[in-house]
C-alpha cells in the first residue's frame, strides 16, 4: 500500500459500480480492478459482531424486507438525530444477519450490479481482514484496508462500543501492527481518539462533510458544537495537525465538493492548506455517473448515463490528493495512471 502511486485507489465498499456493495465478489472485483486498497462502513450486531454495511439500517441494501421470519425487528429509530424506519443491524444476532442476502442500494441507477442481487451474504469485519490478507498474497503487493466506522455516539449508547469490538477485531485477525495497510476514518473524533487509546496501530482519519457538524459533538454540545467547516478553516485545520496524544489524527478525508471550486472550472486550496500543516488527505467519490458528476462535467439529460467522468477525475486528482474513494476503480486508475 504505502508503494503504490499516488494518489491511492480505493476501492469504496469494494467495486459498487459492478456488484452490490460491501459483498465479497465486490471486494474481490476491486482488488482485480487495481484498486490499492477497499472501504468497508462497519456497524455492529446485537451481539457485538462488526458488519459491513452503509447504514444500520439495512432494508435498502439486503433482501430483510421480504424475509417474513423477520417482520417483527422492523421498527422506527432516530439515528444521529434523523428518524428512521427500516431494519437496524443491532436488532440482529450474527447467525440470524448471517442469513440474509445483499441487494444493489441504488437499482434504478445501477441496473447491471442489480443483476447480481440475492447472490451474496453478508459479510462480518474479521471476513475483509481475511480476504485482503489473501488477495495480498495473490497480488504480490500490499493491499490495505479503510475501515469507517459508523455512528459511533449511537452504538455507545447501545451498549456496543465500536472502539472496543473493533480493537478486538484486529487483535484476532493478526492485525495489530498493520500500520502501512490500515486505516480507519469516522464522521466523529470522538471514536478515533479511543482508537488510539487503545493503541491500535493504524492511521486515523476524521472524515469531513460539506455541510454540518459532527454528531459526537453535537450530542456533547448541542447548538454550541463546532461545525466541518470550522474544523477545516485556517485555525482549524492547525488545530487538528497538532493536536496530540490520543486526540492525533493523521489526516482529512473530504468530500469532493469541498476541493472543487463551485463559482469557477478550478479547485480549491484545501489540499495544499492540509499537506501544508502536514495532514494528508483523501477525497469521496469519483462516480462517472451524471447524477453524482459536478454539473460542469454532466452530458446529456439521464442520471445513469456516464458524464464527462475522465475530466473530474483528472481535476480532483490533480490537487495532489493523497488518496480517492472511487465506485469504478478501474476507471480511477486509468486516470491516475495516465496523469
Amino acid at each position: 500500500m504505502s508503494a503504490a502511486r499516488s494518489p491511492l485507489i480505493i476501492g469504496h465498499r469494494g467495486a459498487p459500480g459492478y456488484r452490490p456493495e460491501h459483498t465479497r465478489a465486490s471486494y474481490e472485483l476491486a482488488f482485480a480492478l487495481g484498486a490499492d486498497a477497499v472501504e468497508p462502513d462497519v456497524v455492529a450486531t446485537k451481539d457485538g459482531v462488526l458488519v459491513l454495511r452503509h447504514e444500520n439500517e439495512i432494508s435498502a441494501t439486503t433482501d430483510v424486507a421480504s424475509r417474513s421470519e423477520f417482520a417483527h425487528l422492523r421498527t422506527t429509530k432516530t439515528v444521529d438525530g434523523i428518524r428512521r424506519t427500516g431494519w437496524f443491524t443491532e436488532d440482529f444476532t450474527w447467525a440470524q444477519l448471517s442469513t440474509l442476502r445483499a441487494v444493489e442500494r441504488l437499482p434504478d441507477l445501477r441496473q447491471a450490479s442489480s443483476s447480481f442481487d440475492r447472490q451474496y451474504p453478508v459479510m462480518r469485519l474479521s471476513q475483509l481482514f481475511d480476504l485482503v490478507d489473501h488477495e495480498s498474497e495473490r497480488a504480490g503487493r500490499t493491499l490495505g484496508l479503510v475501515v469507517e466506522l459508523k455512528h459511533a455516539t449511537y452504538f455507545e449508547r447501545l451498549g456496543l462500543p465500536l472502539d472496543e469490538l473493533f480493537a478486538a477485531a484486529v487483535r484476532d485477525s493478526g492485525w495489530r501492527d498493520a500500520q502501512s495497510r490500515l486505516v480507519v476514518e469516522s464522521f466523529e473524533r470522538t471514536v478515533l481518539e479511543r482508537i488510539r487509546a487503545r493503541s491500535v496501530r493504524a492511521k486515523l482519519v476524521y472524515l469531513i462533510e460539506a455541510t454540518g457538524a459532527p454528531y459526537d459533538a453535537v450530542a456533547r454540545d448541542g447548538a454550541a458544537a463546532r461545525t466541518y467547516a470550522q474544523e477545516i478553516d485556517g485555525a482549524g485545520l492547525y488545530a487538528l495537525a497538532t493536536a496530540t496524544g490520543a486526540t492525533a489524527i493523521d489526516g482529512i478525508s473530504v468530500s469532493k465538493t469541498l476541493l472543487l471550486d463551485a463559482a469557477g472550472d478550478g479547485t480549491t486550496d484545501l489540499v495544499d492548506r492540509a499537506h501544508g500543516v502536514g495532514l494528508e488527505i483523501y477525497t469521496w467519490t469519483l462516480r462517472p455517473e451524471n447524477r453524482f458528476l459536478s454539473k460542469r462535467f454532466r452530458r446529456g439529460g439521464a442520471a445513469e448515463h456516464f458524464g464527462d467522468w475522465q475530466r473530474e477525475f483528472e481535476v480532483v486528482m490533480s490537487t495532489g490528493v493523497d488518496g480517492v474513494f472511487a465506485d469504478h476503480p478501474d476507471l480511477a486508475v486509468v486516470v491516475r495512471d495516465a496523469l
